[in-house]
């Protein structure tokens, strides 16, 4: 209780829920099946929203990981200043491997981009957290604002309204 007993970690507010994208999104990337783990370690220590960090991290699974895995070889390339037309990786296959081969098989692949993944992958995870929590934040905010101009439109039409007497 005294670790998920914090009312952020449950509750819907701005900050919580935008941490809680952002702890998501940051835990996706984490290789492997650490990814809600991570996720929700995150959430308790920055004491944000639970549900919604665990459920962000739904973002990667088998049909996205590869895409984002080779976004974050580009990025780390990029930071490294590594020539990736020398540094050629082995190219990711599923073709007559079943769905129980995908793990191992991308193991293999992340191996053998080496350094650019490694360094790419925190680079792209921050990257998409911080952006997630900005995202996420910018919107609600937007949503409140325009919520307010609503009621107060609403009640000063309510308070133009004559009352009809009989």
């Amino acid at each position: 209780k005294p670790w998920l007993g914090h009312h952020n970690l449950w509750h819907l507010h701005r900050r919580s829920v935008a941490g809680g994208v952002a702890a998501g999104l940051f835990g996706g990337l984490i290789p492997g099946p650490l990814q809600i783990i991570t996720a929700v370690i995150l959430s308790i220590v920055f004491r944000v929203n639970l549900p919604v960090a665990a459920l962000t991290t739904l973002y990667t699974n088998p049909l996205t990981i590869v895409p984002l895995y080779y976004l974050a070889y580009r990025l780390g390339a990029l930071v490294t200043l590594t020539d990736i037309q020398n540094h050629a990786p082995t190219t990711f296959s599923m073709a007559g491997k079943g769905w129980t081969d995908w793990i191992p098989a991308l193991i293999d692949w992340m191996l053998s981009l080496g350094k650019p993944l490694a360094v790419g992958l925190p680079v792209l995870a921050m990257t998409l957290a911080v952006l997630g929590y900005l995202l996420v934040d910018h919107a609600w905010r937007i949503y409140v604002r325009l919520a307010w101009q609503r009621r107060g439109k609403r009640r000063a039409h309510d308070a133009l309204r004559i009352p009809q007497t009989v």
